[in-house]
């Protein structure tokens, strides 16, 4: 039996015996069919607070509740020790880490809730990104020997769906701040049979060529506590956005496309991120195609001082093409 694991931090970089670990883990899922879609973390909160403890699988690595050790099976409970990913709580243990479902492919991230500075976070925006990528390149999935890169990539979301989507010999790379993000998104691609080039930096960091596809799904809410998943900056959160969004015109391959999915703060009407979008476009001599997926999302952040002035937060699309 294997024994009761030590505490582990949640916030460092994974270590390579324990993304192997997880690797094993998500492929033992999948084979066993395990699937979990995450809602917004309010509706999580709801969710749990009809019971305190974990009675099956999707429990413990879909709503994060506290279980019992011997709830698990022990292949699955011995992963999760290699993995560093079991923390005492009281009598009971939880999985700091969390897995999902989207499109056939599982998703490793943190555990709900996502307070720490490095979290990882997954969730609707995730399937409204993956969505848009899908329409997008269902229009127009380019040429053999593209080069996509998926900015701030977080779990590997933009990276893993765009990959599956393009042509064989497409070249797709990844970036994160945020070296957790990196390992997370390392094993994600790995059991979605995808070979994804990851670097850890802002922005383009590290990645010399033009690119033919960027991907974008920054954050966009003010966070007083600067997480670097959820912060969006400046701007009444669009700050990030538009940040990212400079950096990555300036690395387009003539004709190439930047696809970008964010969050706008309507203020007095006016969506103030769509019209610095467009003076970016002008001044950099591209053309940018721009709507609303959701008129309105996250209203709860509307109670909170940040958000005064703001009467409704959108989310966006924007196609930007290199003329």
């Amino acid at each position: 039996m294997t024994s009761h694991p030590p505490r582990q931090p949640d916030g460092p970089p994974l270590m390579a015996r324990q993304q192997e670990a997880l690797l094993a883990l998500l492929r033992s899922l999948k084979a066993n069919g395990y699937e979990f879609v995450t809602p917004t973390p309010a509706t999580h909160a709801r969710v749990i607070a009809r019971r305190d403890q974990a009675k099956d699988i999707r429990d413990v690595l879909g709503w994060s509740l506290p279980f019992s050790w011997d709830l698990l099976d022990p292949a699955i409970r011995d992963l999760l020790v290699a993995g560093g990913a079991l923390q005492p709580v009281g009598a009971l243990y939880r999985s700091n880490v969390r897995v999902s479902s989207l499109k056939g492919h599982l998703f490793l991230h943190s555990a709900y809730p996502t307070v720490e500075e490095t979290a990882v976070f997954f969730g609707p925006d995730s399937y409204r990104f993956a969505d848009l990528i899908e329409r997008e390149l269902a229009s127009h999935r380019g040429r053999g020997g593209m080069r996509i890169c998926d900015m701030g990539t977080g779990s590997g979301v933009g990276a893993i769906i765009a990959g599956a989507l393009s042509p064989g010999d497409a070249r797709i790379m990844a970036s994160d701040i945020n070296p957790r993000a990196i390992g997370f998104a390392r094993i994600n691609a790995a059991a979605a049979g995808m070979a994804v080039d990851l670097r850890l930096g802002a922005d383009m960091a590290g990645i010399e060529d033009a690119c033919d596809l960027i991907l974008m799904n920054p954050p966009y809410i003010i966070d007083p506590d600067g997480r670097l998943y959820r912060d969006g900056g400046t701007n009444a959160g669009a700050g990030v956005t538009l940040a990212m969004a400079g950096a990555a015109i300036d690395r387009l391959a003539p004709d190439g496309r930047l696809i970008v999915y964010s969050g706008s703060a309507i203020i007095a009407g006016a969506d103030h991120l769509f019209q610095a979008l467009a003076r970016l476009c002008e001044a950099s001599g591209c053309t940018l195609h721009y709507r609303e997926l959701d008129p309105d999302v996250f209203g709860e952040e509307l109670a909170t001082p940040h958000y005064a002035k703001v009467e409704r937060i959108a989310v966006v699309a924007a196609r930007i093409t290199r003329r």
